[in-house]
């Protein structure tokens, strides 16, 4: 339990006493807090450049409905760079071309965006759309088909464009960087002040928007972007682009995409410390179905993605797509790991030899892991995977399933092993007995724990959780807690001094939720020191930690 004291004439102050108790608490402990999931969908970048129309998105919709991709999870249609040629009126508002973005319906009016938003939203999709932090856009930087046209971005109009862009109905903003690179500006005070203007919009519309930082991961946005500016950032780019635009019969239509930059692009997005509650390393949109790319590549590919936890926006021309490729992005096993309820990352937890990897992710179901055997090499090679480096009983057996096969293989002792192809990868389901966890209590009594040091009283709105101790090196922390607010509230968690990184607290109503996140623990022993701190008033009220 936490107590409040209050003074006349100052704020009240959670103060927090901490005790540290032996008792081992299971996964189920508490009731897991829904938190937002990583979005599903498609973006027009890859495939038509900054040559994007009303038609060209028509057409997308249509087929996310007729390829079985809606029904499957996918839902937005982004409309990328190009949709503007930077052009506003003496207000300051955005002016649309009207041939390009034509009325759809009578009564519409031409060069309202409104109206291809209206379209999608009545196939029962989302919209998405574009902009940049700064002056310009990229498509001034990187013309590709199009021309450059100049002040494609919203640096001066922040408050304006994204009402703007609210009151058109669009759920999703995807906000890019080119113009802000080249002014030199801050991104973290600039996509601050871009998402005060969201919330600003989001107040006057009562209409969310979905916030995509897209600065290649300069500055290393997964330690600042989760709830920047006092609202959330749901997503960020953590790497440059997988490929540039391939539009078939165009200049650029024999570009090839490249699954060695596929490698790098995952590689770039693996920040397992930033990534639960709602917040999402973004490697940027897939290119599975582009030129160049078997269906081998695309599977490997998928299943990064989805190990990842990543954002899954498709850059394919839906239209085109061949029937292997509509099955790769449509497995549903596969997609159930990506959009597990956890919203985790995988962690590279074995290398046998350069290039020869295991990679595990947490799942919500307990005793559960989406392991990855990943072969990067120019041979087939053999590797293996213990259950103690998935953390699960090691001395039990447990169930493994080809989850792309969708077979079972059966029970195995640890360890289990597979060939695996040159440049191939397996995804697999293990299914064990989950390790205890020890359970950290947050005591009101003071109470010890006969000879250890296990707490201290907290101030102004911290809380610390010393000698903890945990048998992985990244490891998984359950928070139990209660938010009766009916949005989520913030807090950071500090790890041995570490960056802190921002945890959203959703809404509990009367009772006792849990969050999950993975942190790295860098001392041995006993001897983490873990402290939150509360980033608004009043923060959650944090009951128990149990870690792995």
């Amino acid at each position: 339990m936490n107590k409040f004291v209050c003074k006349a004439g100052m704020l009240a102050v959670p103060v927090f006493v901490i005790a540290l108790t032996l008792t081992l608490q299971a996964q189920s402990a508490a009731k897991l807090t829904a938190v937002p999931l990583p979005p599903m969908g498609w973006s027009s970048w890859n495939s038509f450049s900054n040559t994007v129309d009303s038609s060209i998105i028509v057409d997308q919709a249509k087929a996310m409905i007729s390829t079985g991709m809606h029904k499957a999870g996918y839902q937005y249609i982004n409309i990328d760079e190009g949709w503007w040629l930077g052009q506003r009126d003496e207000q300051g508002n955005i002016v649309v071309d009207p041939k390009a973005w034509p009325a759809l319906a009578p009564g519409e009016r031409a060069g309202d965006m409104s109206n291809i938003v209206r379209y999608i939203h009545g196939l029962g999709l989302k919209a998405g759309i574009y902009t940049d932090a700064g002056k310009n856009g990229c498509g001034t930087e990187f013309p590709d088909l199009g021309p450059g046209y100049p002040n494609e971005g919203s640096e001066g109009y922040y408050n304006q464009d994204f009402l703007q862009f609210a009151k058109w109905g669009f759920d999703y903003v995807k906000v890019d960087w080119c113009g802000g690179d080249k002014e030199n500006l801050d991104p973290a005070i600039q996509y601050a002040e871009i998402a005060r203007a969201i919330h600003r919009a989001e107040a006057i519309t009562r209409r969310p928007l979905y916030y995509s930082i897209c600065n290649w991961g300069k500055q290393s946005p997964w330690t600042w972007a989760p709830n920047i500016g006092g609202a959330p950032v749901d997503i960020w780019r953590t790497s440059g682009d997988i490929v540039d635009p391939i539009v078939a019969n165009s200049k650029n239509g024999s570009r090839k995409a490249n699954f060695v930059k596929v490698l790098s692009n995952f590689d770039q997005g693996i920040h397992p410390a930033a990534q639960h509650t709602g917040f999402y390393n973004d490697p940027d949109m897939m290119v599975i179905g582009m030129p160049a790319l078997t269906d081998e590549e695309n599977r490997v590919h998928m299943s990064l993605w989805a190990m990842s936890g990543a954002p899954l926006l498709v850059g394919a021309d839906l239209t085109k797509l061949s029937d292997a490729t509509r099955a790769t992005l449509t497995n549903p096993a596969v997609l159930a790991v990506d959009q597990d309820a956890l919203g985790l990352q995988a962690v590279k937890v074995a290398e046998q030899g350069t290039g020869l990897e295991v990679w595990s992710k947490p799942l919500a179901a307990s005793g559960s892991r989406a392991v990855l055997l990943l072969n990067r090499n120019a041979s087939p090679a053999t590797i293996a995977v213990r259950w103690a480096d998935l953390g699960i009983l090691d001395a039990s057996s447990a169930t493994v399933e080809d989850l792309w096969a969708g077979k079972e293989l059966g029970d195995f002792k640890s360890p289990y092993s597979a060939q695996i192809p040159a440049g191939d990868a397996f995804l697999l389901l293990v299914h064990g007995s989950e390790g205890k966890l020890i359970t950290y209590k947050a005591d009101s009594a003071g109470n010890q724990t006969p000879g250890k040091q296990s707490g201290l009283v907290a101030k102004a709105s911290s809380l610390t959780f010393k000698d903890v101790a945990s048998r992985s090196r990244v490891a998984r922390i359950q928070i139990a807690y209660t938010n009766p607010d009916k949005k989520a509230r913030i807090a950071e968690l500090r790890v041995n001094g570490q960056v802190a990184t921002r945890i959203a607290f959703p809404p509990t109503g009367s009772g006792t939720g849990a969050v999950w996140l993975q942190a790295e623990f860098d001392r041995p022993g006993a001897k983490n020191v873990l402290t939150f701190s509360l980033a608004n008033d009043p923060g959650p009220a944090i009951k128990f930690i149990a870690v792995d």
